[in-house]
């Protein structure tokens, strides 16, 4: 792997402390689940409206914050759960590192907790890789109070649970992050986008055909009749596809764009509900009304759509996908933004939910009722 020049320094780069207040998080997680009383776990509140909502005291993790250690030699940082998104991404751009799954912002005030709480990836997902897949360990305060730590700061296969990675996603429902290692990656040598028009239809099948060849793409989408495609890697094979694909110059700004939901399509309040639907390689065209954004080479989709929820359910499980309602209140807005799970999967969640929450105090009823 080619490292940047500030890699030639095997020194850690000086950490900013920030402030630690763990130990008063912990004081009232005790007392919270002494009393049984339910804890709204809250950081920046910019992907709040990210499921179902809870009713309990604020647990704010908003002053938890700073980056503990980072070493750009070995690709790793930790870093409090309360530190700003753009903090932390401004101290790997200046040395030339990024997280490579490109989190969502959704606002300033976006927070790492909530990056990984929600667990959602960018643009670059399917080629980079998951929120999850670049967690390398946490420290979590449980429901007794306690401060533990799950995980390191190296890619290693353990026995049993991976709880720092089964955090991801969990939206606080398991306990409350305090601090998070992450696994970093250079930013690439060159990059360029290109737009291409072309019906659906046609991005589709050349997006599956490319998918079986070695390019550098890491984002893909079709928008407003044209596919937006993204190339990153070494000058030579950057500026090699681009001269192979053609199209015309894409502005890089409209991947942040589409990740930060700025683009016209998410804009356009006329009442309808957002779904992300979220499919298998190479699914066709749905059968759904509504105007539709294709993402992660058509493996995620943007639907905006006045469909009754049962329907777009229906419809994206008959394709091996499931539907996240992201607007709940607007029309054919679903009561439950997840897709409800099936009897088995319902019953692991409750047993988890259980044996690392017994009393129920974490964020109760965020992901579904009673868990």
């Amino acid at each position: 792997m080619t490292r940047t020049h500030h890699e030639q320094d095997a020194h850690p780069v000086q950490a900013e402390r920030g402030q630690d207040i763990a130990e008063q998080l912990c004081e009232q997680v005790r007392r919270a689940d002494a009393d049984a009383t339910p804890l709204r776990i809250a950081g920046g509140g910019t992907k709040a409206f990210y499921g179902r909502p809870v009713e309990g005291e604020t647990l704010s993790l908003t002053e938890h914050r700073g980056i503990v250690h980072y070493d750009p030699v070995e690709l790793v940082v930790s870093v409090r759960a309360g530190t700003p998104l753009a903090e932390l991404e401004a101290a790997l751009d200046a040395e030339g590192q990024r997280l490579p799954f490109e989190p969502p912002h959704f606002g300033s005030d976006a927070t790492v907790g909530g990056s990984v709480a929600t667990g959602l990836s960018g643009p670059r997902r399917p080629w980079a890789g998951a929120a999850r897949d670049f967690v390398l360990g946490c420290r979590l305060i449980t429901h007794d109070g306690k401060q533990l730590r799950f995980g390191g700061e190296v890619m290693k296969n353990v026995a049993g649970y991976d709880l720092s990675r089964l955090m991801v996603g969990a939206q606080g429902t398991l306990g409350v992050l305090t601090e998070v290692s992450f696994k970093v990656l250079p930013r690439p040598a060159a990059t360029r986008s290109l737009r291409l028009e072309m019906p659906v239809e046609t991005a589709l099948e050349r997006l599956a055909e490319w998918g079986r060849q070695p390019l550098p793409l890491t984002a893909a989408a079709w928008h407003d009749g044209a596919l937006h495609l993204r190339l990153e890697g070494g000058t030579s094979s950057v500026a090699a596809t681009a001269e192979r694909l053609g199209g015309d110059t894409l502005e890089a700004a409209f991947w942040d764009d589409l990740r930060e939901q700025r683009l016209a399509f998410f804009g356009d309040d006329d009442g309808r509900t957002l779904w992300r639907l979220s499919l298998p390689n190479n699914t066709p065209t749905l059968a759904l009304d509504g105007d539709v954004l294709y993402d992660w080479g058509g493996a995620q989709r943007w639907l905006k759509s006045a469909a009754e929820a049962e329907t777009i359910r229906e419809t994206v499980a008959r394709a091996g996908g499931h539907a996240t309602c992201y607007t709940p209140q607007a029309q054919g807005g679903a009561r439950d933004p997840f897709t409800p799970l099936s009897p088995v999967v319902a019953k692991y969640h409750r047993q988890l939910k259980a044996k690392l929450d017994p009393n129920g105090i974490f964020n109760p009823g965020r992901l579904y009722e009673g868990l």
